[in-house]
């Protein structure tokens, strides 16, 4: 029951109508008996430096932060925790005392969702595809579970080259980069393919040529959400391959960030309701 005392959390991004985030965050705030609202603001690129100085101005508890700002954000917080300032990339906002700090729990959320399948990530080989902020994090965790080799596929290089001189800076991890589109023979040796762009989200595009024969012990992940089999998750099973769908990632990068904004700990009867809510939500 939304009254004068209820707080605001809010997803900063753009687009943001296809967020799954508010049936996660409200769920949360009503089981724990949390008298907050959470709502998305798609925000214009010239307004975001306004939109982040009103969770101050509002008094919100904080928000979440989707593609593309969750590079951009940084500059306008008064302070960004440890890995997401090596990350380079923040996603959850809490304000504290009329303080905005920044972190990261995408990367987190991500590496749970191959952990919770009981792989181990340990000397694997990895291609990552795209470059912005949740590849960012996802390549620092992996690299902290030390994975052998990340490699970055993306269309521009500033990006790409960026992440891995990170990785290759603070990690054992050997990271590089690829311009190029991935062809069947770059899949050899290579153990998951994660994508971390936006290709496919409420749309059947693929990411990759889906002509590409994979071999049989490749992993496939998809951090996008909608539709809950994307193009690559398709052409992943077609070719009898593991997946990993997205909506286990958001599920718990969601978790750990309300676990920030209000200082409990959820757990995993909320991980299977909030997939129940998911899947009829797709209905």
């Amino acid at each position: 029951m939304i009254n004068s005392s209820s707080k605001l959390i809010g997803l900063f991004g753009q687009p943001v109508s296809q967020s799954f985030s508010p049936s996660i965050h409200n769920y949360l705030s009503k089981k724990y008996k949390k008298n907050n609202v959470y709502m998305c603001f798609e925000i214009e690129k010239n307004n975001l430096e306004k939109a982040v100085f009103g969770i101050k101005a509002l008094n919100m508890k904080g928000c979440n932060v989707t593609i593309p700002y969750k590079v951009d954000v940084i500059p306008y917080l008064d302070e960004v925790d440890k890995n997401a300032l090596l990350i380079g990339a923040v996603n959850t906002i809490k304000n504290k005392d009329n303080r905005l700090i920044g972190y990261n729990t995408d990367g987190v959320g991500f590496v749970k969702s191959l952990l919770e399948e009981n792989y181990d990530l340990k000397n694997k080989n990895i291609i990552i595809l795209g470059a912005g902020g949740a590849c960012r994090s996802i390549a620092v965790e992996l690299a902290n579970k030390e994975v052998a080799t990340l490699e970055i596929r993306n269309r521009s290089e500033k990006n790409a080259k960026e992440i891995s001189q990170l990785i290759n800076n603070n990690f054992s991890t050997k990271a590089t980069y690829n311009l190029n589109p991935l062809e069947e023979n770059d899949l050899e040796g290579v153990d998951i393919l994660i994508n971390t762009t936006p290709v496919g989200m409420n749309s059947m595009e693929c990411p990759i040529d889906c002509h590409i024969k994979p071999h049989k012990n490749l992993t496939v992940c998809d951090i996008v959400y909608k539709p809950h089999e994307t193009k690559l998750l398709a052409w992943a099973k077609e070719n009898n391959l593991k997946v990993i769908y997205g909506i286990n990632m958001l599920i718990n990068q969601g978790l750990l960030a309300y676990e920030i904004w209000e200082d409990i700990k959820t757990n995993e009867e909320d991980v299977e309701e909030i997939k129940r809510i998911y899947f009829n939500s797709l209905k």
